[in-house]
């Protein structure tokens, strides 16, 4: 019995613990080199989303900018990890990758450093939006290039959206419209 009451009071503090972890507790490496602290992102809405240069969902970039450009400031941010997880769709070194999402898509939002979103080097950041017992909220691994994880202005994952969700559809902008 009193093992029993130990194990669970030991899984209820651990689902506890995840709960106050927040993006906020997080940082990245943008894809410049510089350390990025999510805490700057108090009381924005963020939009994370694993991109990749050579997908068919790659155009979804055109859709992410006109997102940003619609909602971004000071209420509503764009985190793109560029990622080489699924089919190597995203060969390139970081500088590569920046210029070709300013060329060819007119990206401003912020892009991090290449990473993985899944596996054994799994990012820090993907590894807490990916495990409800990391975020407290709820499990969805990453299935191809372009998921997108909508964060609150607390810094807790609300929901995703699979890469065949559009960036401006109903889902991702009736989010954004909530109060």
């Amino acid at each position: 019995m009193r093992t029993l009451i130990f194990f669970i009071t030991m899984v209820i503090s651990s689902q506890l613990i995840a709960q106050n972890k927040t993006l906020h507790d997080f940082s990245a490496l943008t894809i410049e080199g510089k350390n990025f602290d999510f805490s700057q992102l108090k009381g924005k809405k963020v939009l994370i989303v694993n991109t990749a240069s050579k997908c068919g969902f790659t155009p979804q970039y055109k859709k992410l900018q006109a997102l940003y450009e619609e909602y971004g400031g000071d209420n509503f941010e764009i985190i793109g990890f560029p990622s080489n997880d699924f089919a190597k769709q995203e060969p390139g070194s970081n500088e590569e990758i920046l210029d070709f999402c300013e060329k060819n898509y007119g990206v401003t939002f912020q892009m991090m450093a290449k990473i993985s979103v899944k596996g054994d080097s799994i990012h820090p950041v993907y590894n807490w939006l990916t495990q409800s017992e990391e975020n407290g909220t709820l499990s969805a691994k990453v299935k191809w290039n372009f998921q997108k994880y909508m964060v609150d202005e607390n810094g807790h994952v609300v929901d995703f959206a699979y890469s065949t969700t559009s960036p401006t559809g109903n889902k991702i902008t009736n989010w954004l419209k909530e109060e």
